[in-house]
């Protein structure tokens, strides 16, 4: 067996529906789409969510609480991860957390207090913890705010 004697299942394969071609076909007249409604004009197009007339899901379904279209989400790290993945003296900067694959990039980011750390850092972010900072500032490190 090659690429060469390769062919589809037996009846996977079968000829297009040609619709509005005449009596002869089967299918003629209305051409398969029923008499009157919507659905038989030409230029007839479902919108999403169409369920044939029934109410939709997203409109069955209750409404619930308030989503806040200006909320910002933050990526998070922790001080542990820092200590364990940077050495003393270094300035880590949003730039070197995506390098270290500790964040995507893509929203701003925010240094929490879980763990400690030991080691002088430089760290710059958009939002510190008031503990991350303190512990931060103890280790003898730095914490600027990215505006």
């Amino acid at each position: 067996m090659d690429l060469s004697n390769l062919k589809p299942p037996k009846g996977a394969k079968h000829a297009k529906k040609r619709i509005g071609r005449g009596h002869g076909t089967g299918h003629g007249k209305t051409a398969s789409r029923g008499h009157k409604g919507a659905k038989s004009r030409s230029g007839f197009k479902f919108k999403r969510g169409f369920e044939g007339g029934q109410m939709p899901l997203h409109r069955r379904m209750p409404k619930r609480g308030f989503h806040n279209p200006f909320r910002v989400e933050f990526e998070v790290v922790n001080l542990d991860t820092l200590a364990e993945r940077f050495e003393a003296g270094t300035v880590i900067t949003p730039e070197a957390l995506v390098a270290a694959g500790l964040v995507t990039g893509n929203s701003p980011i925010k240094v929490l207090a879980r763990g400690d750390v030991s080691k002088a850092l430089t760290v710059k972010a958009h939002k510190f913890s008031g503990k991350a900072a303190e512990k931060i500032a103890a280790a003898g490190g730095q914490t600027e705010a990215i505006a």
